[in-house]
């Protein structure tokens, strides 16, 4: 296997696809910054003017991935439409309360057929849609998929062993996507559970910012463990009354991510919990960080969604009171551990008891 610093280019043996990215981000970042390695000609569309001439003069990305250069034939842009022209796939790396005005904005540009696909952990407020739903609203007459799994920006920029989970119902998607962005560091698994991939990328986040808070109290390691198998088993029972395939939640998008993201400081949903937990306010510690964390706004819809079709979820109803009810930590944990102990493992034992 190749050196770190060194690129893994296709080189000449390989034919060069455009491909476009849309979003600056620390997401967006690192899937171009693989993309050009793979070989590919990149199309980066970005808002601002000034982060466009940025990386076009340094190659750097300052705010999100700053000291790393992102080589390759990378052409940002804030041009839309000229990004898109020629692009074979389309990755969609944009905040999800921004997600359905700029595809929608921009609809027409997209081609017959062309596949685009989401990158966004987040959930639409309104009607509680997932980024692939809007895109099916918004861009029907395009093939739709969704990547998601265990992928911190940081490591995947530093070419750390990574892999994904392209989820879509068209083999040739799958297939393009793996095609196009696996390499040598970064493996891309496959996966027909649309709804269930996308929707466990979103609610980890939530169980992050819970693992943050246990992490600066000084929980054990027996503590930790608890929250993330019973944030698996939650998540999970919520997500099939949806309609996702509970196998889905074994896997790298629900089992993998929740995992990294529930045990990284380098997780942007954990450093939250983990300055709440240190006694900072939510808005202080969201404006430190400096970028989306999706998870604070995912927890307030998925506790009215719960709520409203009688899934029971007790660390999220715990976190909402947290961050948003003024409740202290210590009293919403010790209300955790008196809680109904059911049955270990979603799905193998009937749900008796009421809760």
């Amino acid at each position: 296997m190749p050196e770190k610093n060194e690129p893994f280019a296709n080189g000449a043996k390989e034919p060069v696809h455009d491909v476009a990215v849309l979003g600056g981000g620390s997401c967006g970042s690192a899937m171009a910054k693989v993309l050009g390695e793979n070989g590919h000609r990149v199309h980066f569309w970005m808002r601002d003017e000034a982060q466009v001439e940025e990386i076009r003069t340094t190659r750097i990305n300052s705010r999100y991935m700053p000291g790393v250069e992102i080589k390759g034939d990378i052409q940002p842009t804030t041009d839309l439409a000229s990004a898109l022209d020629k692009a074979e796939l389309v990755l969609v790396a944009i905040p999800s309360k921004a997600f359905r005005a700029v595809i929608r904005e921009n609809s027409s540009k997209f081609r017959d057929g062309q596949i685009v696909v989401s990158l966004t952990k987040g959930i639409e407020a309104h009607g509680f849609k997932l980024m692939s739903e809007i895109l099916q609203e918004e861009i029907p007459r395009c093939r739709i998929g969704v990547l998601s799994g265990p992928n911190l920006a940081s490591e995947i920029v530093s070419r750390e062993l990574t892999a994904t989970v392209i989820a879509a119902k068209d083999p040739d998607v799958r297939r393009t996507v793996q095609d196009l962005v696996s390499c040598q560091y970064f493996r891309v698994y496959a996966n027909v559970d649309i709804y269930g991939v996308e929707l466990a990328g979103a609610l980890k986040n939530i169980y992050a910012i819970v693992a943050g808070l246990a992490s600066a109290l000084s929980m054990g390691e027996n503590a930790k463990a608890m929250l993330i198998t019973r944030g698996l088993a939650e998540m999970s029972r919520f997500a099939v009354s949806l309609g996702a395939n509970p196998m889905t939640f074994m896997g790298l998008a629900g089992v993998g991510d929740l995992i990294v993201t529930c045990t990284s400081s380098k997780s942007r949903n954990f450093r939250i919990g983990y300055a709440v937990g240190q006694g900072q306010k939510l808005d202080d510690a969201v404006a430190e960080l400096g970028q989306v964390a999706e998870g604070i706004y995912t927890l307030e819809l998925v506790k009215e969604k719960a709520e409203s079709i009688g899934i029971y979820m007790p660390l999220v109803r715990g976190l909402y009171e947290i961050l948003y009810g003024g409740a202290s930590i210590t009293a919403v944990i010790n209300s955790l551990m008196m809680s109904v102990q059911n049955s270990d493992v979603e799905f193998i034992l009937p749900r008796t008891i009421a809760e």
